[in-house]
């Protein structure tokens, strides 16, 4: 299908995590700065990693789970944050529910809940019939 990303294999999933590795240093650079939104950006780009390798998907994880926690004013996230972002965005969502942690599904339903009045319902129905590229 010509619609479908390709997806690296094992042996390049080193570069994909020296990749996320950097893009982490970026992101806590950011928050040391006081800037949440800008970190939670950066952590969004070039998501999910396009592979199946799940060293890969959690160490991206890890990534957008630190930037997503580190937002406090949800609404001020929102009137900045690109439509591009949404799909993305909810899946992580997903992601942070499906663990059970306590601060981390209360910041997850605190982000759905202004994320699904901002993109409606299609985004929620994307991000869960997306069974190729996921988080």
């Amino acid at each position: 299908m010509s619609g479908q990303k390709e997806y690296v294999e094992a042996d390049n999933a080193e570069a994909i995590i020296t990749r996320i590795e950097h893009k982490s240093r970026k992101i806590e650079s950011l928050l040391k700065q006081s800037k949440p939104i800008e970190a939670l950006k950066t952590a969004l780009e070039g998501s999910p990693p396009s592979t199946r390798d799940e060293r890969c998907k959690s160490a991206n994880w890890i990534v957008v789970h630190r930037a997503m926690m580190a937002i406090k004013d949800v609404d001020a996230l929102f009137s900045s944050l690109d439509p591009e972002y949404y799909d993305i965005l909810m899946k992580y969502l997903y992601r942070g529910l499906s663990t059970g942690d306590r601060p981390t599904c209360d910041q997850c339903l605190r982000i759905h809940e202004k994320l699904t009045e901002r993109a409606g319902l299609g985004c929620v129905l994307r991000s869960l019939a997306d069974t190729v590229n996921t988080v």
